[in-house]
This record gives C-alpha cells, structure tokens and sequence, in this order.
C-alpha cells in the first residue's frame, strides 16, 4: 500500500510537471561574487540549466556579481536574457525601482533568489506582498545553497506561527539547494488563494 501511495503521488507530481511549463524565469540575486565559491558556482549553473529547459532569463540588468554570472551563462549558451533596467540607471528614486520590478513581474512565470543582501529581500517581499494582494499568483524560488536561506525559512515560520503571514502566502516561498530541484518544484507548485486576505484589497 505504501509503495502504490509513493507511485501515485510520483506519478501526480510527473503530471503536474508535464502540463506547465515555464518559458521566462525572473532571477534575483547579489550584485557581488559573495563570500563562497559556491555562490558562484550555483549562478553560473541556474544559467546552464535555464537554457537546458529553453527558459528565458529575466533579471534586472548588468554584469554584476551573481547576476553577471547567471546572465553570461545564459547568454554564452544561446538563451535569451531579459534585463530591465530602469532608467536613468543611476536614479535611485523607489518608484523607478518598483516599475523595473513591475515590468519583470509582467515578463515571467516564477521568481529565482540567488544569495544576496538588502536589494534581494526587498524583491524577494515585493513579490510575495503583491502575491498576497493577489496581484500575482507565481511561486517565489529561493537557491538555498550551503543554507544560505535557513535564517529566512526560519523567520517566515515564526511570522506564520504568529498569524503575520497566511500559510498560502508562506507556500509561494519553495526552497532547493539546487537549480534543477528548484524550478522542478517551482513548476509542481500551485497557487492557493488565501480568502482572508481579500480584506486587504
């Protein structure tokens, strides 16, 4: 009985992934190589493996740190790379930066956050308060390499326990330590509209 349950729920997670496919994936990350080379490493694979599944990369532009490192990837192996960049680029205005992000949200299916510092979270929490306000229903990936994300799984658990974040909300975060694991579950994944939080619209 247990071995026809683990073929059917294998067998449920194969279906959902053959029925949706991402073609754009908005990737998130540090604008500096970080203190690992495993950081670098795991960019430079989500570039490779974006192109693997012929998904398009969507980032915010530049050749710097992380970001560079998953854009050259992608673009050396023949992928289109999307960077949005606002402009004028060396604004630093909040309603520049919220329109860059508003263009990335239109050009995707899901979210990817490599390591990075406070431009990351704050991406990272724009798209999961818009995803509470229901302006979005895309699941927010986070490459959780050498633990790098186990502070903020953690803290997203304590905000849940504490009735800050709905438990649908706290479902649009997925966690891997792996390109390939990440957009796997990204793709099972499926949105469940919390009906509490409509009062906030």
């Amino acid at each position: 009985l247990i071995n026809i349950q683990k073929k059917n729920s294998k067998s449920a997670l194969m279906a959902s992934l053959s029925t949706k496919r991402f073609t754009n994936i908005c990737v998130f990350g540090g604008t500096n190589y970080g203190k690992y080379r495993e950081f670098v490493e795991v960019a430079t694979h989500l570039g490779k493996v974006l192109i693997e599944r012929k998904i398009h990369l969507v980032y915010g532009g530049g050749n710097l740190g992380l970001l560079g490192c998953v854009s050259r990837a992608a673009r050396d192996g023949g992928s289109q790379a999307l960077g949005i960049v606002p402009k004028p680029m060396a604004g630093a205005d909040i309603i520049k930066k919220t329109n860059g992000l508003i263009a990335m949200l239109y050009h995707d299916d899901a979210f990817i956050a490599l390591p990075g510092g406070f431009g990351t979270l704050e991406e990272i929490f724009t798209m999961a308060s818009w995803a509470q306000l229901h302006i979005h229903d895309k699941p927010i990936g986070l490459l959780n390499v050498i633990k790098f994300y186990d502070g903020l799984l953690s803290f997203l658990d304590h905000a849940q326990k504490n009735y800050y974040i709905s438990p649908s909300i706290r479902k649009t975060f997925i966690s891997a330590s792996s390109p390939h694991e990440l957009i796997d579950q990204l793709q099972a994944f499926n949105y469940e509209p919390d009906p509490s939080t409509s009062e906030l619209i």
